[in-house]
């Protein structure tokens, strides 16, 4: 009983819209954790400047100097180590992914879409699976930007590597992946097509 008869091929001449892809998808993904690393670092810079500039008129000699220099170069590397790899932010666009780390964006890595041969989301991507947190190198894994645990992006290059970067949304930045190398030429990122 239809209030309102539906016309004969209605339902199917109406095809489904295609989904929106926008023209540059952003994501990010973010380690709170990192920063009492970071302050940690922060206080032994301050340590090693506050023992060079209180004890060198009293001190000197070989064991200020070591002292001075371990606390200020473990400080230096504790600090810009964990505020390197606190964020990531990836960017997709018509040609290429791009992964900036940190506040400053470095390091960054620029990967062309003509390269990426396949991309899919990894539901869980741990520090433990790729040795700690940064840009890490697993001869099993590929090269990974880790910054924390969760969901992230899976690339797999035409010429056998593979590149993984954890990022918030990672499903939405593979259908961007996908939809891209769909309109690519054939044989524009290092597939071949099987002639007839």
């Amino acid at each position: 009983m239809n209030d309102h008869p539906r016309e004969e091929g209605a339902a199917q001449d109406a095809a489904p819209e295609p989904e929106h892809v926008p023209e540059v998808w952003t994501g990010r993904a973010r380690n709170r954790l990192q920063w009492p690393m970071a302050s940690l670092g922060a206080g032994c810079l301050a340590l090693g400047i506050v023992l060079a500039v209180q004890t060198a008129s009293s001190y000197s000699g070989a064991p200020l100097v070591m002292s001075v220099v371990g606390c200020v170069a473990a400080g230096l590397l504790m600090l810009f180590g964990t505020l390197a790899f606190v964020s990531v932010e990836v960017r997709v666009d018509s040609e290429a992914l791009e992964v900036r780390c940190g506040h400053a964006g470095l390091p960054r890595r620029r990967i062309p879409l003509r390269q990426v041969v396949g991309a899919h989301r990894a539901p869980v991507v741990t520090p433990r699976q790729w040795g700690g947190w940064g840009y890490r190198w697993r001869p099993e894994l590929g090269t990974g930007v880790i910054v924390r645990r969760g969901e992230g992006v899976v690339l797999t290059l035409g010429d056998g590597r593979v590149f993984t970067v954890t990022v918030d949304d990672a499903e939405a930045a593979v259908r961007v992946i996908r939809q891209r190398l769909s309109v690519l030429p054939p044989g524009a990122n290092g597939t071949t097509t099987a002639s007839a």
